[in-house]
């Protein structure tokens, strides 16, 4: 008797003992999950998807990158899921799978870089309506996207300033990369911007119909230059680095020939530091941040349209070569359209119908 009373006694102390083991289990796991946290202590994610132009274009892709980092270094984030990444498109095809996936990876702000992606993104906002995304330079009216819209008009115009304030030869050239709307934005403000300096300066337009073949950009300077041109800009992504090969190659031929490239999107003095007069800037980065700085605040723009122009940092123009004879000429001039454009007192045109009526007096 007495050992089985002692064995019941060892049987109910065990099981005791396993419930409270169970139960300091439970009340760990409890403890492990609120120090992940929910939503209050999560840190905001945020990604984006390039086009096939690919996040070192030199260009567009690569600035929205830069301001995917510096988003990711003020709030402590790593690269990869639940901090700040990309995915890159090799093809088209690749722009719904790879916003899929990060929606899928529950990044809080998913952005989808350049006006291709336009049908992708309402595409996938569609189906996940629970996502948060964005699209730079392209309008989707669904109210879980952000649509993001620059005035490059504004920073192309400044770009035409210099061009016709430098060129010798009064023949200048422009290299588009599509004919989408935001192309004609840089293409109309570039032309703007040219007539208001020097309205006897002649400027040919050429679209190459790609963003990413250098070839074709290469070909088109070669073609302008050799007509006669001494200044080109390029609005085609990475077909316009073939436009600083081209014109690289060519001081390398000459260095006295007066020969000049200006850049787009990001500042572009890197691709030659004896060619490159200036560039036209589209802060991506800027807007970028902007946008994922109030979507981590709660102020979501969804459905609605955010424009970046001068007055909001959104575009603007890289410093004037110092090698460039007409600097301080031009430095002048920008300065001053500048004051006028924030001021109201000069519209850029945006489009072909209005640089038809466009009078910079």
């Amino acid at each position: 008797m007495k050992k089985r009373k002692i064995g019941m006694a060892l049987s109910l102390v065990l099981a005791a003992g396993t419930l409270l083991g169970a139960c300091g289990k439970s009340d760990d796991t409890s403890k492990k999950e609120t120090t992940k946290g929910g939503d209050k202590e999560k840190a905001f994610s945020v990604a984006m998807v390039t086009d096939v132009g690919g996040v070192d274009d030199k260009s567009f892709n690569q600035s929205a990158w830069e301001g995917l980092q510096a988003f990711g270094k003020d709030n402590s984030l790593t690269k990869g899921k639940g901090g700040f990444d990309y995915l890159q498109s090799k093809s088209d095809a690749d722009y719904s799978t790879n916003l899929n996936k990060l929606a899928r990876e529950d990044f809080d702000l998913v952005f989808g870089i350049g006006f291709l992606m336009q049908a992708a993104v309402e595409e996938i906002a569609k189906q996940q309506k629970d996502a948060h995304f964005a699209i730079i330079d392209a309008e989707v009216k669904q109210p879980n996207v952000a649509s993001v819209l620059f005035k490059e008009q504004e920073a192309a115009f400044l770009a035409g300033v210099a061009a016709a304030l430098q060129t010798k030869s009064n023949h200048i050239g422009f290299i588009g990369g599509m004919e989408i709307p935001v192309i004609e934005r840089f293409e109309t403000g570039f032309l703007a911007g040219v007539k208001a300096a020097k309205p006897e300066a002649k400027v040919d337009v050429q679209y190459s119909g790609a963003f990413d073949k250098a070839e074709l950009g290469q070909s088109i300077a070669s073609k302008m230059y050799s007509s006669g041109a001494d200044v080109v800009f390029h609005a085609a992504g990475g077909t316009g680095v073939g436009l600083f090969k081209e014109a690289n190659d060519l001081k390398k031929k000459d260095p006295s020939r007066e020969i000049w490239a200006i850049g787009v999107d990001s500042d572009q003095a890197n691709m030659g530091p004896d060619i490159v007069l200036t560039s036209a800037l589209k802060r991506v980065d800027n807007a970028v941040k902007d946008l994922s700085n109030k979507a981590k605040d709660g102020n979501f723009p969804g459905g609605e349209v955010a424009l970046y122009g001068l007055h909001e940092d959104g575009v603007g123009l890289a410093p004037i070569n110092a090698k460039a004879d007409q600097k301080d000429a031009i430095d002048t001039a920008v300065n001053e359209w500048i004051e006028k454009i924030k001021s109201g007192a000069v519209k850029v045109p945006g489009t072909r119908d209005e640089l038809k009526t466009f009078s910079a007096k």
